[in-house]
């Protein structure tokens, strides 16, 4: 009976260590306080139309691991550019993954490579490795002002346009230095709020439909 107890609760662990690190997983799963807001299941993106059938966001293992380093960072941040935060920061996710017949319409809407990527070869998206966010303040919910919206196609959302105010800027970079010096992700120039995965080009295309 002990035995078999023991199997039981060292389970999950087993079955954790066996999942590769593309394999696509809930995000709210490993992280429940993290934020989602997913951005196309909405009208309030580029395309001006829901393309998502769920408000549920996956990524790959091996990201949501290291999203949860920088969301187990962020909560301890009580200070920040002169403004207190009492219970600390936190992540909002826009996009995660996403299916590679949305890449395709989105590709017919915008054929532009600088803000989407060609379906035939694929977007980061499409293998669960990117992710879209943004900094909240975890008391109110409220999002730090960043240089743009989300989807904001213009020379403001690049990471080198700096003729923003002070706390903008204090914004977007604490943003990039938390999410590359301890995520390990790598940012997206023309995107102030995408990051990926160094590894991402070596997971698969995917075309999973969350329900």
């Amino acid at each position: 009976m002990r035995k078999l107890a023991l199997w039981l609760m060292l389970l999950p662990l087993i079955v954790s260590a066996q999942s590769a690190d593309d394999e696509l997983v809930k995000v709210k799963a490993f992280i429940p306080d993290i934020v989602l807001d997913l951005k196309y299941n909405t009208s309030d993106n580029f395309a001006e139309q829901k393309l998502y059938s769920t408000d549920e966001c996956f990524l790959a293992l091996n990201v949501v691991k290291q999203l949860k380093l920088v969301q187990d960072s962020l909560r301890m941040f009580r200070q920040h550019n002169g403004t207190s935060y009492p219970q600390g920061l936190g992540l909002k996710i826009w996009d995660g993954y996403r299916p590679r017949a949305v890449q395709y319409l989105m590709w017919e809407i915008l054929p532009d490579p600088t803000f989407v990527a060609d379906p035939a070869t694929g977007s980061s998206h499409n293998r669960g490795a990117a992710v879209d966010v943004t900094l909240v303040d975890r008391a109110t919910g409220e999002e730090l002002e960043m240089p743009t919206c989300f989807d904001d196609f213009s020379e403001r959302a690049s990471h080198s346009y700096s003729n923003l105010p002070a706390n903008i800027l204090a914004n977007r970079e604490l943003l990039e230095s938390i999410m590359v010096d301890v995520g390990g992700f790598v940012i997206y120039s023309a995107e102030w709020w995408h990051y990926s995965l160094p590894a991402a080009a070596a997971f698969p295309l995917l075309d999973f439909q969350p329900k």
